[in-house]
């Protein structure tokens, strides 16, 4: 009983000084309430966040829409004034990705590369491509809603879809949107890509990547056959980074996002790079492909290039199914788009990557919407870069 009443006679003493004492040693300026709050500033979320988290969602609903018409047998092919193919999953997927952007980012400028001119003028290319956008949401109610529900009707799909105009440049927030680059990869069942990202004066703070013919696995090794005839068993990757926090991958699902996991580029350094897997466009007119074989025998490569379309190549070697990702100039007046780059640049370099044009430089995305200061892209692991790249300009260099 003794030693019961001294314990509450020590409390009873002691209780104020507990309140006291930490009053004692801070300032005096420096209250209880001022210590709370400060240390909750301290556990703010990392810088875009947000942004991260609606450009994974804004890509994962948008590869939806390129899912279903990736499976149609008729993909909705026409020609834009430059000739190329595009079809009616770049329009719709490009729609709702700005619409996404809008509800969140209202001030914030956007380069796409699609426009509705041609929709205002084909009534039924117009009904169809609204058809899509209409009925693609993701199934989770909390994620949709993030990005701002469906789109309010058809005519507000061609004023988002015009959206896209900015001249891009050095100043503000700009994000860069290919809602289906390699679209001719599209079109033969191959690999293509759901591009998105955010510079903030004219450098890339947030990159994704929707790539949904990829095997999820990022030990699946590179094949020959992967730029066709892709199903959706075992596919189906989002590739994301922000700049100073790393590169992810997680597997696209139709709702909220996955687990993701951090990925790397292989360890492979200038001296043993015989073992190393090189990616390449499939098309000859978007890289040089006997340049890029010269290259090859040159470093010491052995195995056959791997040849798949879109930014799926930057993906690749990021989590490293692949190594060196080339893309040799095959025109002197040709200019790359920034929106064929701007993510797969940064995930790249947040794995552990070096990006740079044939001359060395880091590609420069602040000057328009073209990487107008950059000729050709060579991608590799940090220190296996200043090899490949040495190598790139003595073949290109013995040609002139």
């Amino acid at each position: 009983m003794l030693r019961t009443s001294i314990l509450f006679v020590a409390l009873a003493i002691l209780a104020p000084l507990i309140t006291f004492i930490p009053r004692l040693l801070l300032p005096r300026s420096f209250t209880t309430t001022t210590f709370t709050t400060t240390f909750t500033t301290t556990m703010s979320p990392p810088a875009y966040s947000k942004e991260l988290h609606v450009a994974q969602l804004a890509v994962q609903r948008a590869a939806i829409l390129t899912k279903r018409v990736f499976h149609e047998k008729a993909k909705g092919t026409v020609d834009k004034n430059d000739k190329s193919p595009v079809t009616i999953g770049d329009f719709g997927a490009q729609a709702l990705i700005i619409a996404a952007l809008r509800h969140n980012f209202p001030d914030d400028a956007i380069v796409a590369e699609e426009e509705a001119a041609q929709l205002r003028e084909d009534a039924n290319l117009k009904a169809t491509i609204w058809d899509l956008v209409r009925d693609t949401r993701l199934n989770d109610p909390d994620a949709e809603a993030t990005l701002g529900g469906p789109v309010r009707d058809a005519d507000h799909m061609l004023e988002l879809l015009d959206q896209g105009n900015s001249p891009g440049g050095a100043q503000g927030r700009i994000w860069a949107i290919d809602p289906i680059d390699g679209t001719k990869g599209f079109l033969r069942g191959g690999q293509y890509a759901v591009c998105l990202g955010l510079m903030q004066d004219g450098d890339v703070k947030v990159g994704v990547l929707g790539c949904p013919n990829l095997p999820v696995d990022d030990q699946a090794p590179l094949t020959a056959d992967i730029g066709s005839n892709q199903t959706d068993e075992g596919h189906g990757v989002l590739f994301s980074a922000v700049q100073g926090h790393g590169a992810t991958s997680r597997a696209l699902t139709a709702g909220a996002l996955a687990e993701s996991k951090p990925i790397s580029m292989r360890s492979v350094d200038g001296s043993s790079l015989a073992d190393a897997t090189f990616c390449e466009s499939v098309e000859a007119g978007h890289s040089a492909h006997g340049d890029q074989a010269a290259i090859a025998e040159k470093l010491g490569i052995t195995k056959p290039s791997v040849r798949m379309d879109s930014q799926a190549k930057y993906g690749s070697i990021a989590r490293g199914a692949g190594d060196i990702y080339l893309r040799l100039p095959v025109k002197a007046t040709y200019q790359e788009k920034i929106w064929d780059h701007a993510a797969g640049d940064l995930i790249v370099r947040e794995a552990g990557g070096q990006v740079t044009d044939i001359h060395g430089k880091r590609l420069d995305f602040s000057v328009g919407r073209t990487l107008a200061n950059n000729k050709g892209v060579v991608a590799a692991p940090a220190a296996s870069h200043p090899k490949v790249l040495s190598v790139v300009q003595e073949v290109l260099n013995a040609k002139l």
